[in-house]
Formats: C-alpha cells, sequence, structure tokens
C-alpha cells in the first residue's frame, strides 16, 4: 500500500490546527475533510494545549497504526509533550499508566496475552444470553411512554454491567463503581479550576482498584480480574501492570461503548428510513454495526505514539518525541477508500473500516463490543417503537472528551414500551 503524496498541510507547525469547541465536537467531519485533501498530516492542538501531529487519511491512518518505528511508551515523548501531556500526578501516572495502550513489544505482547481470552468471539457467544437478559432488564426499567435520556438509563449501564459479568468484577463492587471516576482520562492541568475534583476521582478510582483486587486475592475464581491477580502473583505482572490493566478494562472496557451506542443511535435517528429497515430487517444488524461504527466512530482519535528519531511521516518531517495521533473518523470517511463516505449504508460491503484501530494494538474487546452495539440496537429498536429524540437535534450535547465521541445526554421518545 502506498500513502498518497501530500499537499501542503491545512496548519503549519506556527498555526496548528484547533480540535476543540462545540461546533467541532458537534461535527468534526467538514475540518477533517479539509484536511484529508491537503494532504495525510497536519499540526493540530488541543484544548489542553498540547501540540500533535494529526494522521487523517486513510492509508496514511492504515501505515501509521502499522508503522514500528512509532511507539506507544510515554518515555519516548519529549519535553514539549510531557510539559502538557503528562497531566497525572505522581504516583499514580507510573501506578496507572503502564496498561496495554501505552506500551511497546515486547512488553506489549507479554502483557496483552492475560487479556485475550477472555474477549473471544467464542468467549463472547458463550454470554450472549446473559447479556440479552441485561439489556432487557434495563429496557424493563423504562418509562412505559417515555420520554427518558437513554445515556443515563441504558447506553452507560448497559456496557458496565457486561463488562462486569464478562471479566469477573463481584456484584457488590460492580454497584459501588462510580462512572464519573472515568473523567480520569480527560485532560485537566496543574492550574485548571477543577483539578482538586481530578484528583480526587483519582484517588477514588485507585482505591477502588486496590479492593478489587484485594477482593480477587481473597475469592480467586477463573475469571480474567482473578487471573491477573494471580499472574502478579507469580510475578508474571508488576504491580503497576496489574493496577494499569485494571484500570484499562474498567475505563476503557466501557465507556467507548456508551459511546459507540450513542453516535449510532443518533446516525439512525437522523436517518428514519435506515432505522425503520433495522427494526424491520434485525437480520441486517451485523453489517449494520460494522457501517455505524465506520459512519461515527466513538473512537475518533487514538492515543499517543512517537518516532524515537527525527524521520520523515507520510511527506512531513515530524521531530523525536513530537506525539503522532491519528484520526479514525477521518480515515473511515475518505472517498479514496469508501464510495460515498458520507452516505448511511447499513449494508456497505465490503467495509474496511478502522474503528478498533488495526496492528498489534487493534482493540481486543472489539468481539465484545460488536456483541454489545447489536444487542443494544436490536433490543431498542424492536422493544420502543416510535423511537425519536426528545430534543432538537442541535440541542444535543456532545462530550467534551478529546479522544472520543458521544452524547453526554441522549433525550428521546417512544410510543409504547414493548
Amino acid at each position: 500500500m502506498t500513502v498518497q503524496e501530500p499537499r501542503p498541510a491545512a496548519g503549519s507547525p506556527a498555526e496548528p490546527v484547533p480540535l476543540m469547541g462545540c461546533p467541532y465536537k458537534r461535527d468534526p467531519y467538514p475540518l477533517y475533510e479539509r484536511m484529508r485533501e491537503a494532504g495525510p498530516v497536519h499540526r493540530v492542538v488541543f484544548p489542553s494545549g498540547v501540540n500533535a501531529w494529526l494522521v487523517t487519511g486513510y492509508e496514511a491512518a492504515h501505515a501509521a497504526l502499522n508503522d514500528e518505528r512509532l511507539g506507544k511508551n510515554h518515555d519516548r515523548g519529549n519535553d514539549r509533550w510531557r510539559e502538557r501531556a503528562s497531566i497525572m500526578p505522581e504516583p499514580q501516572h507510573s501506578q496507572l499508566q503502564v496498561h496495554l495502550l501505552h506500551q511497546d513489544p515486547p512488553r506489549h505482547t507479554r502483557m496483552r496475552r492475560f487479556v485475550t481470552d477472555a474477549f473471544t468471539p467464542r468467549r463472547v457467544d458463550e454470554l450472549l444470553p446473559r447479556f440479552q437478559e441485561l439489556a432487557d432488564t434495563l429496557v424493563d426499567a423504562l418509562p412505559e411512554a417515555g420520554p427518558a435520556d437513554l445515556v443515563a438509563a441504558f447506553a452507560a449501564p448497559f456496557p458496565f454491567r457486561v463488562l462486569a459479568e464478562t471479566i469477573g468484577l463481584p456484584p457488590a463492587l460492580a454497584g459501588r463503581f462510580d462512572r464519573d471516576w472515568g473523567k480520569v482520562v480527560q485532560p485537566v492541568g496543574p492550574t485548571d479550576p477543577g483539578r482538586p475534583a481530578y484528583e480526587a476521582r483519582l484517588h477514588g478510582l485507585q482505591s477502588y482498584i486496590a479492593e478489587v483486587v484485594a477482593d480477587r486475592r481473597a475469592h480467586p475464581g477463573e475469571d480474567l480480574l482473578s487471573r491477573l491477580v494471580a499472574a502478579r502473583d507469580a510475578d508474571e505482572l508488576t504491580p503497576e501492570e496489574l493496577d494499569s490493566m485494571i484500570f484499562q478494562l474498567l475505563v476503557a472496557g466501557q465507556e467507548p461503548v456508551t459511546n459507540q451506542i450513542t453516535t449510532a443511535l443518533v446516525a439512525l435517528l437522523r436517518h428514519p428510513g435506515e432505522l425503520a429497515r433495522l427494526r424491520d430487517d434485525p437480520a441486517l444488524l451485523p453489517r449494520a454495526v460494522e457501517e455505524l461504527l465506520r459512519y461515527d466512530s466513538a473512537f475518533e482519535l487514538t492515543t499517543w505514539r512517537f518516532l524515537a528519531e527525527d524521520d520523515e511521516l507520510y511527506g512531513t518531517r515530524v521531530l523525536a518525541g513530537d506525539s503522532v495521533i491519528v484520526s479514525l473518523c477521518a480515515a473511515n470517511r475518505d472517498p479514496r477508500r469508501f464510495e460515498d463516505p458520507d452516505a448511511l449504508v447499513l449494508d456497505r460491503s465490503p467495509n474496511p473500516h478502522l474503528a478498533f484501530g488495526h496492528g498489534i494494538h487493534f482493540c481486543p474487546g472489539a468481539a465484545l463490543a460488536r456483541a454489545e452495539l447489536r444487542i443494544a440496537l436490536g433490543t431498542l429498536l424492536s422493544r420502543l417503537p416510535g423511537l425519536r429524540l426528545a430534543v432538537a437535534d442541535e440541542e444535543l450535547e456532545w462530550t467534551g472528551a478529546v479522544l472520543g465521541r458521544g452524547t453526554t445526554r441522549l433525550p428521546v421518545a417512544y410510543d409504547h414500551r414493548v
């Protein structure tokens, strides 16, 4: 695969393109289109002030996700990046940030093998009946005829309950998990007025993780959490690796699915004909899920990557330690790879989207996420006839998370609950 020759970048190093603000978070695709047309690599700036290089086109994105020159370990970041990006204080940064997303081989290979068995398609298929029970229980609790906020009532609790079942989080501990802790992945600088609340969340989550470890050590089972604790006790994982992997499971294992349920529902609600088609033909769900992942991915941007030395990155000179981020959403709307990319085509095939990444960092929970989306959409569409937005589209509140897309609330109405 060859990467297209770039035209002049949309923003020079002195004038990075800002990736922030309500218009951008509501609809980033016009900006991504302009970037793709100008070239594959662009200088950007995030709300925290972090500068990065953004990869936008499909070919360049696919190449970057498989580029062995680009490492994930934070130790590669230079002082310019570290000054604003390493916002998690010590000792928490060292204790919670050595998970899979921030590792390179061989450490990444060693750590990843501990989690893959829990998320195989076969294992997920075994749990499907239980997942359906969880979805139906949540719908049973909705008002008979609406309105309802599908984030609070379904999209947030469903992925967490599924995750708890999958990894072996005991019900008593699962009931005490505070979703607000997930905000520790959102940048809050040292001088930000929200810093005290951020640090309180961080300490709360770290204490919770310690409780999870103690519980699984005292009451081991055949579940993933017990296996991770056993690996630590056998010196196959360090204490920091164990805590970080549980941190990643609890945060990255559920919030993106919550967001993806909302982006998928918004896409369908904006295309009522396609919504009706999917509702009337459940056999379309597997392909529809793939298209909804492509059309508006909850993982909008990847986490940081770094070059170990100054080098050319698809026609642009990038310095060692500068952060490189891949825009999965921009790649998934590239007309060079997808015909009519801005159209929602539920039976699109083939559909080689990059919503779960690619290469060695391909999301290990992809099979689980796909199953959750099939069950969530199938259940909501079949049991809530007349499903529609209860607010104007422009009133939807989109999350301010730097790397992800989703709505913070999703007020809907429906005719009745089946």
